[in-house]
């Protein structure tokens, strides 16, 4: 069978009854799905001869003998030995890794920047990524780093993947297409997309340009985070994060496959498309959520809780309680507490936090903090309202007031965040971002009760 189809028709699976069109629900499900009917073998994983003369092969996101072990059986027209060729290394010289300290640069800071403009040359998803921040080790598996996407142009007979990490993809701008091997994910702004480690996929524009953020996950694979008090419901919930139905090409053209591994980049050429799974099953495959859907919780009496309670996703470092990476979101939502200042308190904190602003504005940071910029605040670096948001907060009448027009989420990691080279002397920074809190007056006196 020799199909041409076109890069924008893959031969997709019919939805499952009662699904969203293209995807599957639910959150580490163990799911199904054929492209073309009979392509999957049932009750076994690797039959002697498979239908349509088909490979099965076998995709594991960990260790044989995990608990839960992760993996997805697929079956494809060729195995993957057959899209993989002798190696070139290559440089995409503004893709960094960790660690990777630069002597030249200071990351001990607090830190804000403007959104990063668009490049007048095209830029495909592997030249448009702009690396802001690393933290950890890639090749110890520990860490992440933070990358600004700007994608102008769709990648032609070219794909990629990263042995090194999952991606966490946040959109501000434009929308794009991630042709995967086990199917299709079309993002927009307000939604995210994670893209396991070892998938290939390629990457196409929808409507451009687009920008947005990327959190590259060296470390345990995310996962909802333990609810405990707050209980079964709430927060993300698993039914609305969704997994693309299987969908293939049978293209034979010279292609281009990338792979990122150990922080470096190497190609080979191959003669087809590598998108040509036309049956999966399994619990690791690519998904997509849309933050609309989160449920927040808060404070109902008084206080201002701790950020944690806005965890979409977290990503375990080993150490109880203290994730490798948290992916944490401020989106709409109605504040009622009393007697409390209601926006986040002056902290200094173990974890180093990088924010970026999806849409609207950020109720600790008024002025300044725009969509599509991010700000840094690293580890044990004090930082927290400026005096607008602390005046306006400590003076305004508490009744209940809804915060609307507003998105902004936080990547939050154990490890110090080093600047990259783009980070520190290319990347729009805001040089003044220091001095937001300058005008911060005394306000002491020694009076009992002054307020």
């Amino acid at each position: 069978m020799n199909r041409p189809i076109d890069p924008h028709k893959m031969v997709q699976a019919a939805s499952p009854t009662g699904t969203t069109e293209g995807y599957m629900p639910g959150f580490g499900n163990d799911f199904e799905t054929e492209a073309l009917p009979g392509a999957l073998p049932q009750g076994m994983n690797s039959p002697q001869k498979c239908n349509y003369g088909l490979y099965g092969e076998q995709l594991s996101g960990t260790a044989f003998t995990a608990h839960p072990p992760e993996r997805t059986w697929t079956y494809r027209i060729r195995p993957s030995v057959k899209h993989s060729a002798r190696y070139t290394k290559i440089d995409l010289p503004y893709w960094k890794s960790a660690p990777n300290v630069d002597p030249d640069v200071t990351s001990l800071g607090q830190y804000r920047w403007d959104p990063v403009p668009y490049a007048e040359e095209k830029l495909t998803w592997l030249t448009g990524m702009r690396t802001m921040t690393t933290a950890g080790d890639v090749n110890t598996q520990v860490g992440m780093a933070s990358h600004v996407y700007l994608v102008s142009a769709s990648m032609q007979d070219e794909y990629f993947y990263s042995a090194d990490s999952e991606l966490l993809v946040v959109p501000q701008e434009g929308r794009l297409r991630f042709a995967t091997e086990l199917g299709i994910l079309d993002l927009e702004p307000k939604e995210i997309a994670i893209l396991p480690r070892g998938l290939v996929y390629r990457v196409e524009v929808l409507e451009g340009p687009a920008r947005g953020f990327v959190c590259e996950n060296y470390g345990q694979k995310f996962e909802l985070p333990a609810r405990g008090p707050i209980g079964a419901n709430a927060m993300a919930n698993p039914r609305d994060f969704k997994a693309p139905v299987a969908a293939f090409e049978d293209r034979e053209t010279p292609s281009t496959l990338t792979i990122k591994w150990c922080g470096q980049f190497y190609q080979t050429k191959i003669g087809q498309s590598p998108l040509d799974v036309v049956a999966w099953h399994g619990n690791y495959a690519p998904y997509k959520y849309d933050l609309r859907a989160y449920c927040p919780v808060g404070a109902i009496l008084f206080d201002h809780p701790d950020p944690s309670i806005f965890t979409v996703l977290t990503a375990p470092s080993g150490v109880p309680g203290t994730a490798n990476i948290d992916f944490v979101l401020f989106r709409e939502r109605w504040m009622v507490a009393e007697n409390t200042f209601r926006p986040p308190w002056y902290h200094k904190n173990i974890m180093s936090e990088l924010m970026g602003n999806i849409y609207g504005q950020y109720d600790a940071k008024p002025q300044g903090f725009v969509p599509g910029g991010m700000s840094l605040h690293n580890m044990m670096l004090p930082h927290g309202p400026d005096k607008n948001a602390f005046e306006g907060a400590s003076n305004s009448n508490l009744g209940p007031e809804k915060l609307e027009n507003t998105m902004s989420f936080m990547f939050e990691t154990r490890f110090p965040q080093h600047l990259t080279a783009f980070a520190a002397k290319e990347a729009p920074l805001q040089d003044d971002y220091i001095d937001c809190w300058s005008d911060i007056e005394k306000k002491f006196d020694g009076t009992p009760g002054t307020k």
